[in-house]
């Protein structure tokens, strides 16, 4: 068989060639714009041609901190397909861990959107490699700003070679891309992805026992670009000649579920936090999601009743998937087997609470300190992972050898094994709660509390005990209707007709807002610092 490099070069080049019409559809601060893959295509040549002109070399990292938009996606592919490595800065992180996170990749030139210049210039001063700062814009005319040396993104491609030539030698297991976890302890931690990595990654996307991405399809991925490359879904659309929607900075539920309409978007991704906010949208406005053939969520668990809401109201298939930084991202997802086409809608849900089954062209296994676990729903361990796009190490990180051992990527992620199968993640290791000497899922107890029809969101911590050595504590979020009838007592009735006793939580705290990482997941680390400020309060 020819020996042929899997590189990204073919994905822009395939799209270039065969689907030159097809139109990525960007929202950016002035509006949407609509431009096709052949435009698209000359403005991604145009800006490799200028960044080669600021003397980026290969290997070079290139930062960005920008939005879902068509800008982000051209960086996507020029940078890459030069020889770069594109660094995805998560704008989300503390100016602590942005500092960080951009002098430990060591780019050497960041691309910024306009409205997140007062965040780099905030921290300039701190920045120990980047030489270059390139603003992104609608407007060629650069604004005023405190960093040098400036360039104005628009300027830069209209001035470049619009049939510059990508690169077709280069190595596939070089670096493509590199994304930094949203750390809950300690700094971030980076992982890079290859060309082939990501190749294999894409393809895996395409598959029909995947998400089943085409041609034919309008794809939305809401989760940032940021964030584990946006699963993917950018750089495979590309390849597929996959029409495209890029929602842009500061939208709302209420926008996404306008795109979804006028665009007649057939496939979307992002955090339950999202799907949560733009079911009381479709509550409250008569917008059809009608088009969409499937709602992907991941990040965090997804409630039974948000699942069944879109499943029973609205038709739309919600599939829950399962990845990390670490997994470039996808590493499983709960589709139905086609002898489960004959289930009732509860049976079909029960199925979608899942995590999943994991996709073609990785091994799982969940182990404990016996070794594998049996497949029976209830037998608890730590999920490991292997496979071709599945990192073998941290960045220049000595934490690689907690996480990478014999082979595996040990996840840190608790699950059980049912007997067809499907994996259910139960908890984190730091988040599964001991309580006298028996393992509580805080993830259980937060899907529990959210099927509840008055609970918005719902976090589960572990609190010390002097008995019991742990309990649970929940923080439950309202929604407005139900703030002034839904009690405490309330809940925890509820609760008593799913599980034993002892896992009710001890106590439930009602709050305005529980606090999230900049990935849209319960941030356990400071609701814990809260809880501590709150019992103080209340002694």
């Amino acid at each position: 068989m020819m020996d042929t490099p899997l590189l990204l070069t073919p994905f822009l080049e395939r799209a270039e060639r065969y689907f030159p019409k097809k139109e990525i559809v960007s929202r950016t601060h002035s509006g949407i714009q609509r431009i096709n893959y052949r435009t698209w295509a000359g403005r991604t040549r145009s800006l490799a041609s200028a960044l080669d002109k600021l003397n980026m070399k290969k290997g070079d990292r290139v930062g960005t901190l920008a939005w879902n938009h068509h800008r982000h996606l051209e960086a996507y592919f020029a940078v890459p397909c030069r020889g770069g490595v594109l660094h995805m800065v998560n704008i989300r992180l503390s100016p602590e861990h942005l500092v960080y996170v951009i002098n430990h990749a060591e780019d050497r030139i960041l691309l910024i959107d306009i409205d997140l210049l007062p965040v780099v210039e905030s921290i300039k001063d701190q920045l120990t490699t980047v030489e270059h700062f390139i603003i992104m814009s609608d407007e060629s005319v650069l604004p005023g700003t405190t960093l040098s040396p400036v360039y104005s993104y628009e300027k830069l491609v209209e001035e470049g070679d619009h049939s510059y030539p990508l690169l077709h030698d280069l190595d596939e297991q070089s670096p493509a891309a590199m994304c930094y976890t949203s750390a809950t302890t300690g700094n971030p931690k980076g992982v890079v992805y290859t060309h082939r990595g990501i190749y294999l990654h894409s393809m895996a996307l395409g598959m029909a026992d995947s998400l089943g991405l085409r041609e034919e399809d309008v794809a939305m991925p809401v989760v940032p670009m940021f964030h584990v490359n946006a699963w993917g879904m950018p750089f495979a659309a590309v390849w597929f000649g996959t029409t495209q929607v890029l929602p842009g900075p500061s939208f709302t539920p209420k926008i996404l579920a306008e795109l979804i309409q006028s665009e007649k978007v057939t496939i979307t991704a992002g955090v339950p936090t999202i799907w949560i906010g733009l079911l009381k949208v479709l509550e409250e406005y008569n917008i059809s999601i009608s088009s969409l053939r499937a709602l992907v969520s991941g990040g965090a668990a997804s409630p039974r009743g948000l699942i069944q809401a879109y499943e029973e109201k609205y038709g739309v298939p919600f599939i829950q998937g399962y990845g990390m930084t670490e997994t470039s991202p996808i590493v499983s997802l709960s589709k139905l087997k086609s002898s489960m086409k004959e289930f009732d809608l509860a049976e079909k849900i029960n199925i979608r609470t899942k995590t999943g089954l994991v996709v073609p062209g990785l091994e799982v296994m969940v182990v404990n300190e016996k070794g594998e676990v049996p497949w029976d729903g209830k037998t608890m361990g730590e999920l490991i992972v292997k496979g071709p796009w599945i990192a073998s190490e941290y960045y220049d990180d000595t934490r690689t050898q907690e996480a990478f051992k014999n082979g595996w990527l040990y996840t840190g992620d608790i699950a059980v094994m049912d007997e067809e199968g499907y994996i259910k993640i139960t908890d984190r290791t730091k988040d599964l709660i001991k309580s006298g000497g028996e393992w509580i899922s805080s993830v259980d107890l937060e899907n529990a509390l959210m099927s509840h029809e008055g609970v918005l969101e719902a976090a589960v911590v572990a609190i010390p005990h002097a008995s019991w050595q742990e309990r649970p504590l929940a923080c439950v979020t309202l929604k407005d209707a139900y703030k002034k009838l839904v009690t405490e007592q309330e809940l925890k009735n509820f609760l008593k007709t799913q599980f034993a006793n002892w896992w009710i939580p001890d106590s439930i705290v009602f709050m305005d807002e529980i606090p999230k990482t900049s990935v849209g997941k319960f941030l356990k680390r400071a609701l814990r610092e809260q809880l501590q400020n709150y019992f103080m309060d209340t002694e």
